[in-house]
């Protein structure tokens, strides 16, 4: 089966300067832009945003 490009595999990547990356799915259609999301950094130990990188 093909990958269903709807929902898109994306990184997102802290923005607090530490490099750490998630790696997820979105729904194109529902969010066409940039995804953020509050998760936890396990480098400094605290919830910071982290935004899709392209």
């Amino acid at each position: 089966m093909a990958r269903n490009e709807v929902r898109p595999v994306i990184k997102i990547r802290s923005t607090a300067g530490t490099g750490y990356t998630y790696v997820t799915r979105k729904n194109r259609r529902n969010t066409p832009d940039r995804l953020t999301l509050r998760k936890f950094d396990p480098t400094i130990r605290q919830h910071v945003l982290f935004r899709e990188e392209r």
